[in-house]
Parts: C-alpha cells; structure tokens; sequence
C-alpha cells in the first residue's frame, strides 16, 4: 500500500492526560458530516461525537455521541476511552494510550493492555452517511471487548435537552435500529465478528457528562446520556473486530469494513496524484489533505436539482470546524488554495456555480444557516472576493467559457453596487469609494455581534472594501477585453476609485492607511489593523507604490506573528491579548487583536511584491508548520491568542487557514527558498 503523510505521536510510558485531552482529530465525510474528539477519546465539546452527519433539513446531528469501550484481559479490565465527569473527575486512563497515528486522514490509537496490543482506527466512507470503526489485536491473549453505544440524535450546535434520549430501539441480533422519532432518520448500527454476537439490551444512564471546553467558553456543558445495551465479543490473536454506523439503509452495511478503510487511502492517494508536483511530499501534502475535508456536496435538495438540470455537481465549502457551516466570504478566500493549489479545477468551477446560483440583488451569500436551503445576505465583501476567486480559476485553468457564463452576472453586481444594494452597500458617487453600513448589522469580515452589540462595526468606506472594490473594477476592464466587451466604464471606475483612495486612505501620522474613512460618527478610525494589507496583496493593487514599504513595515512591526497577523496593534485601547471566557467576552476579542491564521497569506503577497527576493519569507511559515501537531491534529486553527505562546482558540480546523498555508507553502517554495519540511512526523 502507498505511504501517505503521517502525523505521529508517541508515549512509551502512556499518554500524559494534558496532551491527549488537549489535542483534537477529524474525519469528516465530504457531505459536511464528520466524527471528532480529543485523542483521549474523550469528549470536550458539545460537537464532539463518532458519527455526526449532515441530515436533510436538520444539519449536523450527533447520532452517536460515544461508545464505552471496555477490554478484560485474563481477568484485569481497562478502559480505552474515558469521559469526564460533572465533579471533574476524569473515568478512564490515558496511559494506556501508547501512541497516535493520523495516517493520511485516517486515526488510528495503540493501546497497551496488560499483555496485550490493541491498535483502533476510524474511517468515515466518502460521499456517504457511513461510518466504520475497526479493533485489531496485535500481539498477546486475547481480548474480550464490551462496546456500549451513546446515541444521542441532538443537532450538534443545539443545547442539551432535559433529560436524555431514549430511541425507540429494535434488535436484530448483531444489529440494532434505534430511532427518536417517526420522521427522524434512524441510526443503525452493526457488529463485525468471527461469531455472531447479539446485542445485550441493558439499559445505562450515564452520570452527568461534563464539557470541559463549553465550559471554558462560558457555553452549557453538562449533559446526561442513556444507553440501550452493549455489544460484546471476544478478539483472539491476530482478529479483528469491527462496527458500522449509517443512517442509510442496511445495504451499506453488508460490505467488509476493511474495503472502507482501502478505498479511502487509495481515494487519499489520487488526491496526491492530482496536486502539483511540489504539493506531494511533507507539510504541503499533509496540507493537501487537509484540504479536502472542507470541500462538500452541501446536501441542499435544490442546489442537487439545479445542478443535474445543468450537467453539473453542486459543492461548497465548510468554512470551519465543527460549528461553521458553508460562508460565501470565506469560500471565496479559500477557493485558490483549497481547489487551485490542489489540482482540483472541476471542483473550483462547481463552487463558483453554486454560489453564482445564489446571488440576490448583487450580493453572494454570506453564510447558510445549518440545515436551511437559503442563504443570509449581510456581508459586503463575499461578493467582492467573488471577483478576486474567479479571476483566480480562470488563471489556472484557462476557462474562457466560465467566464463568460458568469460575465453577466459580474455585470449586474456591478451595477448594482454602483446604484446600491441591500444594507446600504453602494458606491458614493461623490468619490467612486464603495461606503457601507446598516444598524445592527456588521457587514465587514470583522463581524463580532453578541447581545445586538457589533463589536466591530466599521460602517462607511472600510480599507479592504475599497482594495478589493478597485481590484475587481481592473477585472472586470480585463476580462471585457478579452470578451471583446468596452473595458472603458470598468477602468474609469478603477482610476475614479483608486485617485480618491490614495488621497483619503493614507494616514500621513501612522504611516500607514485608515482602517475606515467617513466613520461612522465623522471622522476617519486610525486603528492599525491587518486590513490595509489588501491594498497591495491583491492582483492589482490600488495603493500607490511609493506607500508599500510603510504598509508593510507598519504590518510587520505591530501585526506579525508566528502563526498569521493580529487584528489589532496592541497600542490601541480596545486591544484584547487572549481570546478566553464566555461568549461575550470571546466576541469582544474575536478581532480586537486576537491573531488570524489565514491573513499569512495576504501578508506573503504584499511581502513578495515589495521584496520578491526575501530570502527569510519562508521562515515565516515555521509556526503554522509546527501547530500542525498542537490542535486539531493535522489541521491549521482558526484563530490564536494576540501574545505568546500563541495559544489557539475558536474552530480547530478552518478552511482558509488550510488554504493559505497551502497556497504560500507553495509559493515561497517557487520563490526559492525551499518546499515543505518533513515537520509533522516524529518517532513513536
């Protein structure tokens, strides 16, 4: 069987209980299902479970929040996963965890039973609302396991019920349907022995199960669950042992769960097969795996009937896990690293359908809510990244009949931010800059609202809008020339636009641009925040050139750090150096300096273009290189605390932090300075 990027944890003595509890690993399912929990196996948010999927008109469902695994071993019984409890006692013992694999996208966990070696793996079938979980006796006496089912059918986001779940259950030997309702999807579940082993209807309540992390942000973090019974069968040496969950119909469970685990390392491998050359070793092929998690069927009934009306396959983006769903702005940031950086070009063509799909009065949706078909509306940049994803495609892949499929779809955006939209984002015919802002409302990427506080509300003409409002006018002028269209409204828009930037942007006391000018309440925001950085990232910048090394001089001194860019210089007063407690104070920090993954790659950008020969660049890569083990194992987190050591918070997993690690892992390797370090491996 071929290799594929591995990342590898070991402890000869047993796991150490702060290292295991405080790592998380993902499978997910590319419908936008997916299985988590922390290495300990032990669960620590509300959206940890085993078998999470996507179900019509719901969303993200836990059906199976955890199984209690138990192993008696000539008369001495161990506990291989664990939970804590609501006095914060901790039942199980993680030293029997030895070591940890993520073998390609694929967990696996050693274990070490008296005499006895027992390694567990997890694969969840692509494509399908299936899921196999398979036990292998590797060495000494054999093992009798007990595996006692927690199902739970709460949607992943939603707070605990009163009470818990008690399906309606049916048997049938070493199967067993349980069901919560008449219309709800049923989870079956089926066994994998040498024998037949029938399930032991003996109900269990558990003891109230505490959260630790809801706890930590300030969320509901205790839930009780029942059990209906347990499986329980004996392993000998050299067996295996295996158990499938789906919400499908029984059929999916008559294959060999090995075939399952086969099919996803070869479906792994073509992924690598796809990527460019550079993209197939080390962190970058571990980072084209990661990729893949967030691209999904997004599972909506009439996206799926449009595209077959059309020839086509509907897809999208999770934009983080586990709570985000598919986000218009985030998508379009994405799309480049996550599909172009990849060799995936048919993907990246099916998600700019999807979302073209969705425009409403010339804005791209700014997220779907979980388990709904239609798309919220209140952003004001999604549409402009739009322009920047597409431009992006149609670089890579030459496809003059996308464009000029979506070019009157730019059109009538355009037209309608030149005559105004919805929420009042339009284009003051005063100066040709786009201005923006409705009560209530937080419209830009910076979108902190809790208790109807908008923590960041930055209406009027904001920096990035405008960078980005120039870089798709310069588009568009493009593109019309090359569809034999008059580019000339498009470029006098442009010039208009970037004449009145340079002379209102810059800020000649910082050094730098305004974050915001005609602010609300008058006057212009002299925060110093990441977003002045598109000005000269983006495909055509609109800053003057002589102002690019203050920018980026100003960025690095007060924004820089290992792991992205802070979103706020800590000189300012509402600057927040962690990012901790309970909702509204996470929110207060959310971008109040709380550093940013994916803004790296815009600082790259405007780094190479103001010294395309920076032979350190590359350097700057090494902390997001070493979180790759820290967090969500495999994965690029969300966000980090402003100030060492750098602590990483929000979603263990986030799209754009993937994709623009991956896309400037690549980059600064064809700038000369080296590709990918073979930084996620180490010895058992």
């Amino acid at each position: 069987m071929r290799g594929l990027p591995e990342v590898k944890f070991g402890w000869p003595g047993g796991a150490p209980a702060t290292e295991v509890l405080g790592r998380e690993w993902l499978v997910t399912n590319g419908l936008g299902g997916y299985a988590s929990s922390t290495l300990a196996g032990v669960n620590a948010r509300r959206y940890h479970g085993l078998f999470i999927p996507s179900l019509p008109e719901k969303g993200r469902t836990v059906m199976l929040s955890r199984l209690i695994e138990t192993a008696r071993v000539e008369g001495q019984v161990y506990r291989l996963e664990g939970e804590v409890r609501a006095d914060g006692t901790l039942a199980g013992d993680t030293s029997l965890l030895r070591g940890f694999r993520l073998d390609g996208l694929i967990p696996e966990w050693d274990y070490v039973l008296g005499p006895t070696r027992l390694r567990r793996r997890l694969v969840m079938v692509h494509g399908e609302n299936t899921l196999f979980i398979e036990w292998a006796h590797l060495s000494g006496p054999a093992v009798k396991l007990r595996l006692r089912p927690f199902p739970t059918f709460r949607v992943h986001e939603h707070d605990f019920p009163h009470g818990y779940c008690q399906p309606k259950v049916v048997l049938q030997g070493e199967r067993i349907e349980m069901c919560a309702g008449k219309e709800a999807e049923p989870l079956r579940l089926r066994l994998y022995s040498e024998g037949s082993v029938p399930f032991v209807a003996l109900p269990e309540i558990s003891p109230p199960i505490l959260y630790r992390t809801e706890r930590a942000r300030g969320m509901p973090h205790v839930e009780t669950q029942a059990s209906p019974g347990y499986f329980e069968c004996t392993v000998k040496p050299g067996g295996r042992l295996a158990l499938g969950a789906t919400v499908r119909d029984w059929a999916v469970l008559d294959r060999d769960p090995a075939i399952s685990f086969d099919m996803e390392r070869e479906r792994e491998w073509r992924l690598l097969e796809r990527a460019p050359a550079q993209a197939r070793k080390d962190t970058a092929a571990r980072l084209v795996l990661a990729a893949d998690q967030f691209i999904v069927d997004p599972m909506r009934p009439r996206d799926d009937a449009w595209a077959r009306a059309i020839g086509e396959d509907a897809r999208s983006v999770i934009a983080g896990y586990p709570w985000f769903t598919d986000w218009g702005r985030d998508t379009m940031i994405s799309l480049e690293g996550l599909t172009v950086s990849t060799g995936r070009l048919r993907e990246a063509a099916a998600i700019l359908r999807t979302f073209r799909h969705h425009v409403r009065d010339g804005l791209l949706p700014n997220l779907f809510p979980e388990g709904e078909a239609e798309g919220l509306y209140h952003t004001a940049d999604a549409t402009l990244w739009f322009f920047h994803a597409v431009d992006r495609y149609v670089t890579a892949s030459k496809d003059e009949e996308l464009l000029r499929e979506f070019f009157p779809t730019l059109e009538d955006i355009v037209q309608k931010h030149l005559k105004g939209t919805r929420h009042n984002i339009r284009i003051d015919p005063d100066d040709g800059l786009l201005t923006q802002g409705e009560q209530g409302y937080q419209l830009t990427w910076m979108d902190a609202k809790v208790d109807g506080w908008v923590v960041t509300p930055r209406r009027g003409k904001a920096v990035e809008l405008n960078a980005l409002w120039f870089n798709a006018m310069k588009l568009m002028a493009e593109w019309a020339v090359l569809l034999g269209v008059d580019p000339a409204p498009y470029n006098q828009a442009a010039e208009r636009a970037q004449a009145s930037f340079n002379q209102r942007f810059w800020n000649p006391r910082t050094q730098c641009l305004f974050d915001v000018v005609d602010a609300e309440g008058g006057g212009n925001d002299e925060a110093v925040r990441p977003n002045q950085i598109f000005a000269l990232s983006l495909k055509y910048p609109v800053l003057a050139r002589d102002k690019w090394p203050q920018v980026l001089r100003k960025v690095e001194v007060e924004l820089l750090t290992p792991v992205g860019l802070r979103s706020l210089a800590s000189d300012h007063s509402d600057y927040k150096a962690t990012y901790d407690g309970d909702l509204r104070a996470r929110d207060a920090a959310y971008h109040q300096g709380t550093v940013w993954s994916w803004l790296i790659g815009h600082y790259v950008d405007a780094a190479l273009r103001v010294q395309p020969d920076r032979a350190h660049l590359r350097d700057v890569m090494d902390g997001l290189e070493a979180h790759l083990r820290q967090a969500g194992v495999g994965q690029v987190s969300e966000i980090f605390d402003a100030t060492p050591p750098f602590r990483p918070r929000g979603c263990i997993a986030q799209a754009w932090g993937v994709a623009e690690a991956l896309r400037v892992f690549l980059r600064t390797a064809r700038a000369g300075s080296g590709g990918g370090r073979a930084g996620t491996q180490a010895g058992w």
